[in-house]
């Protein structure tokens, strides 16, 4: 037996009729949202070939919305017409899932609910992201790992650099500051990273296919790498010969 009076049940009647009215208008005046047509009536275009991807691409989304649009208002529809049937066998504003009365105040503001708001299955916030956000990041992004501290290898940037060194079809005109004026210049961090090592040492330190027999390797890298005050310059042979 419904919990609420004839005065209050004729109110919620007359909102359902005038939501039920509402919706019925707008699916028979705009033919269901235009999807009685084929989708290349709607475009007047005999195939799609000949045009621009992007102007089908367009119609296609347009098309799905409209589809989304339809399945709502047909929803919606259908839940209002339950709400009168439920009205006429005196069910109405009991809750499905717990049999309690649903309070008027919630009646009011959704009349063809049929759940009470702790039991509502709507109520539940799905913490899923839409998997197209990762394509949102910034470039590398999602490969770069320049920003933890315990990594010191390969990543997205590191391979990016390798294919960027055999061009690309940017332009010291697109370049976001005014200091670039060629296309060596173009490249990601140009200059500034250590192109096939991480530590500088890696370029010069050399060991046999066994990895004993250590050497090094005096280049231009070593010796900046001294001049830097990063190694001990007294373990270098000739200059400890210079100096006695």
């Amino acid at each position: 037996m419904s919990p609420l009076t004839e005065q209050q049940l004729q109110g919620l009647r007359n909102e359902l009729l005038e939501r039920k009215k509402e919706i019925e208008h707008r699916l028979q005046n705009n033919d269901h949202y235009g999807l009685g047509d084929s989708q290349r009536d709607q475009t007047g275009e005999l195939s799609p070939i000949d045009n621009h991807p992007g102007d089908l691409a367009t119609e296609t989304y347009e098309r799905a919305k409209d589809i989304s649009l339809l399945e709502h208002d047909e929803f919606q529809l259908e839940r209002i017409k339950s709400a009168l049937m439920a009205m006429d066998k005196g069910t109405y504003g009991i809750c499905a899932a717990s049999g309690k009365p649903i309070p008027y105040e919630r009646l009011l503001a959704v009349p063809y609910t049929i759940y009470c708001k702790e039991y509502n299955p709507e109520t539940e916030v799905s913490n899923n992201r839409p998997v197209e956000e990762e394509f949102l990041a910034p470039a590398f992004g999602r490969t770069s790992l320049d920003e933890r501290e315990e990594q010191n290898g390969f990543d997205g940037e590191d391979a990016w650099q390798i294919v960027e060194n055999w061009g690309t079809s940017n332009s010291p005109a697109m370049a976001e500051s005014g200091e670039v004026h060629s296309y060596d210049d173009m490249e990601i961090e140009a200059g500034d990273d250590n192109m096939g090592f991480v530590e500088p040492y890696e370029s010069f330190v050399a060991t046999d296919i066994y990895g004993r027999n250590v050497s090094i390797v005096r280049s231009s890298i070593y010796q900046r790498y001294l001049e830097d005050g990063e190694g001990e310059g007294l373990l270098e042979p000739d200059m400890h010969e210079d100096e006695s």
